[in-house]
């Protein structure tokens, strides 16, 4: 794989993401190593017989080799997504290893949402390397992207090697089909916010249930399936899934504007005029002067890296930040009330609240685009 790749990058231009930032990202304590090993031992297996430039494309998205192909010792970054259908899987059958075929397709359609996202938001790099498409190109990026989600398919057709039956093997299917597009619906919304002077909070609300709730529900509808569960059980596994989703964008949002460790901005999705809930919810109730004060700097062209300074400063006079993160730890609730009536066993509901935690905790993960 070594040397084949030009590498185009300028670092003269590069957007200044992870400096202070997304560099520091951490992985979680340590009870969850075994399952995140077990998840890469599985994503390894998937790429074993898999050569060319474009599955060199996705082990260096997957941080496994560099640019020019040559591997690197690196850990699979952690994801709290695909962690769903393994602690899911786990609390209702005792065991997760049979759920990781899902736990695997759910990393690779993660990952082929970051990495068109990355293009669609000109992002210059990825947590802490340049991104593919600053890379190769934005047309290599979006077949980077498209292979990862047919991979992520492939991928999740291997839980009838793991003794899951037909039907809930094509079941599977079925559900990673639908969160991948609904998905999608979500990040067409998300978009078209972008040129919105206003974006009421249920439009929001609506589009992260899409965006990045559809895929943390199918990951916790996955293990369900896997473990046998019955219809009403996957259902409400699956709902619990999407508000965890939600709150994990709500956390990414919060941290967009003050900083992934509290000290410092992640100005890119700013700068895009995206509007996470800190600025509809201030938007929508403060007073007449700073909503106009927040809306005239949204209605500029261009926004400058001054502009997020005083975005945040309008935001922190309106406890934006403050109401953000309650509404992230309710939606959080309201998922495992959900789950009220399934009779889980309080050790399996704490192990679901320490993965729960990880959506809430914005340095453990990285953001969707």
């Amino acid at each position: 794989m070594g040397g084949r790749h030009t590498y185009r990058l300028n670092p003269a231009v590069r957007c200044n993401l992870t400096d202070t930032t997304r560099s520091e990202i951490i992985q979680p304590s340590s009870s969850y190593q075994p399952y995140q090993k077990a998840l890469e031992e599985e994503l390894r297996q998937v790429f074993a017989s898999r050569e060319g430039f474009l599955y060199d494309l996705l082990r260096y998205h997957l941080r496994w080799v560099d640019q020019r192909g040559v591997p690197e010792d690196n850990p699979l970054p952690f994801h709290f997504q695909p962690m769903l259908a393994l602690v899911s899987c786990e609390v209702l059958s005792g065991a997760y290893q049979s759920a990781l075929p899902a736990a695997a397709a759910i990393e690779l359609a993660h990952n082929f949402v970051e990495v068109h996202g990355e293009v669609q938001a000109g992002m210059s790099d990825s947590p802490d390397r340049p991104s593919i498409w600053w890379v190769w190109g934005p047309a290599q990026a979006i077949n980077a992207g498209d292979g990862l989600h047919a991979l992520a398919r492939v991928t999740i057709m291997r839980l009838a090697g793991r003794g899951v039956s037909a039907d809930r093997v094509l079941r599977a299917v079925q559900a990673l089909d639908r969160a991948c597009l609904t998905l999608c619906e979500g990040q067409y919304i998300d978009l078209s916010f972008q040129e919105q002077p206003l974006v009421a909070s249920s439009m929001y609300y609506d589009m992260i249930g899409r965006k990045t709730g559809a895929l943390a529900g199918c990951s916790a509808e996955l293990g369900t399936l896997v473990a046998g569960a019955s219809d009403d059980v996957c259902n409400r596994f699956r709902e619990m899934g999407i508000k965890l989703g939600m709150a994990w964008q709500i956390t990414q949002d919060i941290a967009d504007l003050w900083g992934y460790r509290g000290d410092g901005m992640t100005v890119s999705n700013v700068l895009n005029k995206k509007k996470g809930l800190p600025v509809i919810y201030t938007l929508e109730n403060a007073s007449v002067s700073t909503k106009r004060e927040l809306g005239t700097i949204y209605l500029k062209r261009v926004l400058e890296p001054e502009d997020v300074s005083r975005i945040v400063a309008v935001l922190d006079r309106a406890n934006a930040r403050k109401y953000a993160e309650g509404k992230a730890k309710a939606l959080v609730e309201q998922g495992f009330e959900l789950l009220g009536h399934v009779g889980l066993p309080v050790e399996g509901l704490e192990a679901l609240r320490r993965l729960a935690q990880l959506a809430l905790a914005s340095n453990v993960s990285t953001p969707e685009r």
